[in-house]
């Protein structure tokens, strides 16, 4: 028999084929490595922050010195949940800090935060005995692109268009999504939800949910007796990386999940879920069978800033005031530039995380179409079409938008923003 016709079964066909995170992600990594003369503006690699790698240098200078504790982090197995030291010092941070009811037994270390949610939407929602299906409800489009693939069940997802508030700040180009709560209750009137499920900040676009919007969503899920889980990866109480006010959440029927990868250390793959002892344990067992444990290198790396409590610090003291300044040159570039092309744009509020979402009104091709003219000018990007799953009905928006990252040097995000305005003009 020829390899090449060997069949995959239908969940090998969906986790095999073609999908927006696969192209991201293949297209980040040519950039990193082989086509290094790439703008890099799609993806959602942090920028080398100096300060942040100095001290990411000094953890590892102590941790080749220490040698007993640098064998036992490379030659031993954690346990599936993750590190008992670790957890324990994160776990009793959070409860002192914020007064949540929690400990060790509520917290699990997954491969990054792609591989929480993999586990926790193929937890709680998709096909169960007797036929039932349940979908998790994405309160608010354009939502993480990351998320759209993840199911082994065909159509996990149900989402809700925004309200967009339209005009803000200087000339009219700033715009907003919020919540529209009534399509959110029709949803979970409508559909059999398993969970509520958002990210904070929401990555397209850097919105930051308001406390009041996240209190709501909270309430709703605990009426309806479900879920709300909140994607923390760029947000509070770590990395905060946030530009407004924003209070973290947690309640016994939330599922918060953290990453060390936006402060500096994707490469060590390394998520926190913070969520009730049976989900917590549930991917612990998850854990085991896909991959036997954690990688130990993030947990070890970010021991002492935990148990110091120096972890909340880094966020207000080194990330936020770097990615600000970032957001606001690239915002005053997009003004020079995209004002200079005659194009229509506008710019949702740049909020949190290292993103702008550049929305093109009236846009004669998709920005899919525009991405592969970019990306034969060297410039990637991440075509907005990509965010919009789930919906019920098209949304011609959806082709209008792309998601910038901001986080790249100046020189490299100035050209790029240059190089879109020209090509958006002759679209």
């Amino acid at each position: 028999m020829n390899p090449h016709d060997f069949p995959f079964s239908l969940a090998g066909q969906k986790l095999a084929g073609r999908s927006g995170i696969l192209e991201l992600m293949d297209d980040l990594g040519r950039a990193m490595t082989v086509e290094p003369d790439m703008r890099m503006l799609g993806g959602g690699n942090p920028a080398a922050v100096p300060e942040m790698q100095a001290l990411l240098r000094k953890r590892m200078h102590e941790l080749t010195a220490d040698t007993a504790s640098l064998d036992r982090m490379l030659g031993n197995y954690d346990p599936p949940q993750g590190n008992p030291r670790f957890l324990a010092a994160l776990a009793s941070l959070l409860k002192r800090t914020f007064g949540w009811d929690i400990g060790p037994q509520n917290l699990a270390i997954t491969t990054g935060g792609q591989s929480a949610f993999f586990y926790l939407f193929n937890l709680l929602a998709g096909r169960f005995e007797g036929g039932r299906r349940r979908k998790v409800l994405l309160p608010l489009a354009p939502e993480y692109i990351g998320y759209a693939d993840q199911g082994l069940e065909g159509e996990l997802f149900t989402t809700c268009r925004p309200h967009i508030t339209w005009p803000q700040g200087e000339g009219g180009r700033i715009f907003k999504y919020t919540i529209d709560f009534a399509a959110v209750e029709d949803a979970l009137r409508r559909e059999d939800i398993a969970c509520i499920a958002v990210s904070r900040p929401t990555n397209p676009t850097g919105n930051v949910l308001t406390d009041d919007e996240v209190a709501r969503l909270s309430a709703l899920a605990a009426q309806h007796g479900i879920p709300l889980i909140l994607d923390n990866a760029y947000g509070s109480p770590f990395p905060n990386v946030i530009f407004t006010d924003a209070q973290p959440h947690w309640a016994p029927h939330v599922i918060l999940t953290l990453s060390l990868s936006k402060l500096g250390l994707p490469g060590t793959r390394t998520a926190i879920v913070v969520a009730p002892e049976k989900i917590a344990s549930a991917l612990a067992a998850m854990t085991a069978i896909v991959g036997l444990a954690n990688g130990n290198i993030g947990q070890q790396i970010a021991l002492p800033w935990v148990e110091s409590g120096e972890i909340l610090e880094l966020g207000p003291r080194i990330l936020r005031p770097f990615y600000e300044e970032k957001s606001r040159a690239a915002s005053a570039w997009t003004r020079e530039f995209f004002d200079a092309a005659r194009v229509d744009w506008a710019l949702h509020a740049s909020e949190g995380a290292f993103f702008h979402w550049l929305w093109l009104r009236g846009l004669r091709i998709p920005t899919r179409e525009l991405y592969e003219r970019l990306k034969a000018r060297k410039v990637l990007v991440v075509p907005g079409e990509y965010f919009f799953f789930g919906l019920r009905e098209d949304w011609p928006h959806s082709r209008e938008c792309l998601r910038l990252n901001f986080s790249q040097p100046a020189n490299v995000v100035r050209e790029g923003l240059q190089i879109i305005a020209e090509e958006a003009a002759r679209s």
